[in-house]
């Protein structure tokens, strides 16, 4: 008698400390904090990156791409319902039951184990990448330190082929571009089938990106896309004025081929959209590049970036003023929050330009395009010399 009750109580007290996702917190600690040990030891991460994250992602992405909507979203709303009712159920036992200080224990085990779980599936699955070979390591390009007069010429390049390109998109009687986001979308699985032979690192399965349902909240945290590494899917914001969904798209598609810094993601966009004869494509990834290589010069050389903002057409400016306006709506305590939990997050992989790594592929535009560049606007310049 005296035993079986002494094994009851052990049992109850046991019970009482979570034991389940006590440990689960305790192993998915363990998988971080080997992580973050393992971050220097390239020959590891490489090893990692190329035979285990890409192929694990790449069936995540394939298995994903069966449901015609996003997957990740899916996740995200159930968990965040899940929680809600999980708290909801933690009030309703301490006012029927009492023992608030048990569930409270109970409540923080759960979020706990549940951040931490999900912490170590995303450095495993994604934190990797950052340690591993990048895409200029693989690729062999380079992004050296250019010039004010090498900036000032792609600049200038980006800005005639806006001016090429503009007229070739959708407009509204307003002049703003009114791409359709849902046929972007669907072409979006070929985008990257030109570059493969030239950079057999973006090789992969032709999958195309999803739009995401709550793209309003989206905007609100000052995000146009994500990539997530549990389902392999590129997520697209499809709330935000279109004249650069298509970019974005892009963008994160080269997340899911594996391109994880931002700055070699917005540069490898704007490649792949290039190598496309998509009008939609073209015209949003120059207005991409126009908009980074733009503001550089207009640090580095005030005359000459105006000069060429002169040139700019009318609907060119009007697709600038459109996005600008939108933005300016989120511009709340939510999206300065998101930007800063969003920078300390690439300060933690190492990536010590913050948010400013947007703005970094202006060194590897200006390095490969300068010479295709110079002869487009000589042969430019030559034409209008003809007429």
């Amino acid at each position: 008698m005296y035993n079986t009750a002494m094994k009851t109580k052990y049992k109850k007290g046991i019970s009482r400390l979570c034991p389940i996702r006590l440990g689960l917190s305790l192993i998915a600690a363990l998988v971080i904090l080997l992580q973050r040990a393992l971050r220097g030891n390239y020959p590891v991460m490489r090893w990692l990156s190329g035979h285990f994250v890409r192929p694990t992602l790449q069936k995540l992405g394939e298995y994903s791409a069966r449901f015609p909507f996003s997957v990740a979203e899916a996740l995200i709303i159930a968990a965040v319902i899940g929680l809600l009712f999980y708290l909801f159920f933690c009030v309703e036992s301490v006012l029927r039951r009492g023992r608030l200080f048990r569930q409270i224990y109970r409540l923080l085990m759960t979020l706990l184990c549940f951040a931490l779980l999900i912490y170590a599936g995303f450095c495993v699955l994604w934190g990797v990448y950052f340690y591993g070979d990048d895409f200029m390591t693989q690729s062999g390009l380079k992004a050296e330190a250019v010039s004010t007069e090498q900036l000032r010429t792609v600049t200038d390049f980006f800005s005639s082929l806006l001016n090429e390109t503009a007229g070739e998109v959708e407009r509204d009687e307003t002049g703003a571009c009114i791409t359709d986001r849902s046929a972007v979308l669907e072409r979006s699985a070929e985008l990257y089938a030109a570059l493969e032979e030239d950079f057999p690192c973006l090789q992969g399965a032709p999958l195309r990106a999803k739009g995401v349902k709550l793209s309003r909240l989206m905007s609100y945290i000052d995000f146009t896309g994500f990539f997530f590494p549990f389902t392999g899917e590129a997520n697209v914001n499809t709330d935000f004025p279109p004249s650069l969904f298509a970019a974005t798209v892009a963008h994160e598609l080269a997340h899911q081929r594996g391109v994880a810094k931002e700055q070699e993601a917005n540069f490898v966009a704007v490649l792949a959209c290039l190598r496309n004869d998509d009008p939609d494509f073209i015209y949003s990834a120059a207005l991409l590049a126009y908009s980074y290589l733009g503001n550089a010069l207009a640090t580095a050389d005030r005359t000459a970036w105006e000069e060429i903002y002169a040139t700019l057409p009318d609907a060119v400016l009007r697709d600038l003023e459109v996005n600008g306006s939108y933005w300016k709506r989120f511009e709340t305590p939510v999206q300065t929050i998101s930007n800063t939990v969003y920078e300390n997050f690439l300060y933690s992989y190492d990536q010590d330009l913050g948010l400013r790594s947007y703005g970094a592929c202006v060194d590897l535009l200006v390095n490969y395009y300068y010479e295709s560049a110079l002869q487009y606007l000589d042969a430019l310049r030559a034409q209008e010399e003809s007429v």
